[in-house]
This record gives structure tokens, C-alpha cells and sequence, in this order.
């Protein structure tokens, strides 16, 4: 209802780029509070920023220059080098977006904000559907809360169920990139996930 909170909510320029996606209650409670520059917050966001810019400076953009070359020519190379543009594009992509998540976090913290941690180690989950509660969770609890929940979520019944999965799913793919590939890269994880709770023992 106040115009002025709410664009300042929508503006708040450390979260804006790349997340964490905050929502309305966590961030408006905390702009309406007195903000003072704190030794304390200084010391807590400063190495929480350097530590995302270096994940994503000297971690993802060194290993994107080998992923990109494999992924560019893949007709040259044989397996191994291909398990290895693998690798690096997958700890390219968790450092890029974790990095810039760091940074945000870390920004907002020394001006006294807590914005919501984004990624919990998502490679070490024991599952597809763990590495989804780890992955960009500011992204993946929105699409639980906006899209899969509304739908029913897992109270229905099991082929609405799966029905719920994939579009959910689907639509993260489409978010994610807006053509073919992706899409089938958002079912491909709806399908995962199906899979496991259908052959879970």
C-alpha cells in the first residue's frame, strides 16, 4: 500500500542482478528500520563480498575459458577432455551464480540488511530433489510457493502429482533461458524427480 516501500523494495540494487530473490515481508521490515554503518557488519559483508568475487573472477571466468573452448568445438575432442569441459562448466556455473550471490549478501550486510542465503552446497545433496532445496533456494522456493503449491502441490493424487512436477519444473526451465534446450533441461529435472520418489524403496 505505501508506493515509496515498494519501490524501494523493487530497487534495492545488491539483490537485483542475480538474487537472492527476496520476498516482500523479510525485506520491507527491514528498510523501514534506522541503518547505521556498524564496524561489525563491515567485518561480517566485506569478506562475504571478497569471497564472491573471487569465486566468480578468478574461479568461474578462468574455468568458463576451457568449457566454452570444449563446448564450442566438441567434434575435436575425446572423452576425457569432455568430462573435463563437464566439470568446469558445472563449477563454473555454481561459482558464477553463488558468487554473485556472496556479493549481494555480503553488500546488503554491511549496509545491515540480512538478505537470505541463496546456495548450500547443492554438489554434495544425496539427491535431485536435495540439489534443488541447495540450488539458487531463493529461486526454487519461489516456484514451490508461486507455482507448484497453488497447483496442489504433493496433496493430490500422483499423476497430478507429476503433472505439478513437470510444469513447475518446466516453467524454472523456461526462466532459465528463454529456448528449446532449456525448457527440456527444466523437464529432464521434472522427470528426475518423479523418477526418484516413484523408485524410492
Amino acid at each position: 500500500h505505501d508506493f515509496f516501500q515498494f519501490s524501494l523494495f523493487l530497487m534495492y540494487f545488491p539483490q537485483l542482478v542475480a538474487g537472492p530473490i527476496e520476498r516482500g515481508p523479510n525485506l520491507f521490515a527491514q528498510l523501514k528500520k534506522e541503518h547505521k554503518l556498524k564496524v561489525e557488519n563491515i567485518e561480517a559483508g566485506v569478506p562475504y563480498m571478497l569471497w564472491g568475487m573471487f569465486k566468480k573472477v578468478v574461479v568461474a571466468d578462468n574455468l568458463s575459458i576451457i568449457a566454452d573452448r570444449v563446448f564450442g568445438n566438441v567434434e575435436s575432442f575425446g572423452g576425457l577432455m569432455l568430462i573435463a569441459g563437464i566439470l568446469c562448466f558445472a563449477f563454473q556455473i555454481y561459482c558464477d551464480f553463488s558468487g554473485y550471490s556472496d556479493i549481494a549478501i555480503g553488500a546488503a550486510k554491511v549496509m545491515d540488511i540480512d538478505l537470505m542465503r541463496n546456495f548450500d552446497t547443492p554438489y554434495f545433496s544425496g539427491s535431485v530433489s536435495e540439489f534443488w532445496r541447495r540450488w539458487h533456494i531463493s529461486l526454487s522456493t519461489w516456484f514451490r510457493d508461486y507455482i507448484y503449491i497453488p497447483m496442489g502441490g504433493n496433496r493430490v493424487s500422483k499423476p497430478r502429482w507429476c503433472l505439478n512436477q513437470m510444469v513447475t519444473f518446466g516453467i524454472s526451465g523456461i526462466w532459465h533461458g528463454a529456448n528449446l534446450t532449456f525448457a527440456v533441461w527444466g523437464l529432464l529435472n521434472g522427470l528426475y524427480i518423479i523418477f526418484a520418489r516413484m523408485l524410492k524403496p
